[in-house]
């Protein structure tokens, strides 16, 4: 595999693995019937550091390096994230919007002369329902309700990420927009999941 995933339909499915100090997600590409077809990343990140990382490989080895997001900021809780390719070149940045976020997760997803998209959680309630269950003592539960997001540049659709039930974190992205690195609509893919509660 080449370092640019080849575009799948535009479709791709992020599932979560169980680990106990790493993040670990598999990202495959979604065929036309809904199955999963070949395995584009995998991605790792590693818990309880100060300044976030998330690495891209083609394989569970981790041998080969398709890319990276790094935050810019040591625990910052609106840090930019800058994605870069295997060879250091930048593709986009991605960042928590945090004063929006408070009530409804916002994201803004950046790839210069190409993209630039804002992302919120699709259902208002849901995203109040979420910061309520986080105030109770149930660290060991997660919260069992799916959330999505939808992200939009000039009103127009760019992505969409739809989490799906279930006991492990799943969820179903479509990149409408052709102009959308897949690199980077990975990336602020797996980010909802992994940076979520900064």
């Amino acid at each position: 595999m080449n370092s640019t995933p080849a575009r799948a339909d535009d479709r791709f499915t992020v599932r979560q693995k169980t680990t106990l100090m790493v993040n670990r997600y598999v990202v495959t590409e979604t065929l036309p019937d809904g199955s999963d077809g070949r395995v584009l990343a995998f991605a790792e990140q590693k818990r309880m550091t100060l300044k976030e990382q998330m690495t891209f490989h083609t394989d569970e080895s981790g041998r080969q390096v398709l890319f990276t997001a790094t935050a810019r900021q040591v625990v910052d809780l609106g840090a930019v994230y800058d994605v870069h390719d295997a060879d250091g070149r930048a593709v986009g940045t991605f960042r928590k919007r945090f004063a929006a976020s408070l009530l409804r997760s916002t994201w803004e997803l950046d790839q210069p002369g190409a993209v630039a998209a804002v992302g919120r959680e699709r259902n208002r309630f849901v995203a109040v329902v979420r910061r309520l269950w986080d105030l109770l003592p149930f660290d060991f539960v997660p919260f069992p309700w799916p959330y999505h997001f939808d992200f939009v540049s000039d009103g127009g659709p760019v992505m969409k990420v739809d989490k799906k039930f279930g006991l492990r974190d799943r969820y179903a992205v479509e990149v409408s927009s052709p102009a959308l690195d897949l690199r980077l609509a990975i990336a602020q893919a797996v980010a909802l999941d992994a940076l979520q509660s900064r």
